[in-house]
């Protein structure tokens, strides 16, 4: 796929599955990365603030990989995109489940019930150090998740690689899904409408 931006080169930092297909969806030509952190090290008081540090640790720790000069060229910025999330439930911040058990606790809870997604995006200029982040929170509600639901997801696996052990774009979970307030690739991890504001905000420093 050709590129529709030549001006600059980018960089996905994340393994996410889900996050490589919203940025292709978006029209962009990137290569991977991924961040070798201690997550649980980084704690903060509030989900926000929350992801926004593992945004931005992940960035430090990509950079740090990339030795100077190097996938940079003289004509483009190199942008390196970094993205966390957490889910919250009743005030609780979710992270990746510990266990099988955890998880299917997790997916129980969302039955019936509500449960927000709290993204993060941080985008910094390689070649300048500029940096721009944000948040996104979107809140969705289901109805009743059934108990064979739960198990087929458990089975499956997926569910426990994720933050929340939340998959609304699954098709088992899909059909529970009641209402999302806000917009579904945000709950998947990468909220287009600020990714593309972050990107567009860094390109305009670096031309200041």
């Amino acid at each position: 796929m050709e590129s529709i931006h030549p001006h600059f080169k980018l960089i996905l930092g994340s393994s996410s599955i889900a996050r490589r297909k919203i940025l292709t969806d978006m029209g962009y030509q990137f290569t991977l990365m991924s961040a070798d952190i201690d997550e649980k090290s980084i704690r903060k008081d509030k989900p926000e603030e929350l992801v926004l540090a593992l945004a931005e640790a992940k960035a430090e720790a990509i950079m740090r990989r990339i030795p100077d000069g190097d996938n940079i060229e003289e004509d483009k910025s190199t942008l390196l995109i970094t993205c966390d999330q957490v889910v919250v439930y009743e005030d609780a911040v979710r992270e990746k489940p510990s266990s099988v058990e955890e998880a299917r606790e997790y997916i129980r809870g969302y039955s019936k019930g509500h449960t927000a997604t709290v993204s993060s995006v941080a985008v910094t200029n390689l070649k300048t150090g500029l940096r721009k982040s944000g948040v996104d929170r979107v809140e969705t509600y289901f109805n009743e998740i059934p108990e064979e639901t739960i198990e087929k997801l458990i089975e499956e696996g997926t569910v426990l690689k994720v933050a929340g052990a939340l998959l609304i774009e699954h098709p088992l979970i899909l059909p529970c899904v009641k209402e999302v307030a806000g917009t579904t690739d945000s709950v998947m991890g990468l909220p287009k409408e600020l990714t593309e504001k972050l990107i567009k905000e860094v390109l305009a420093m670096a031309s200041i």
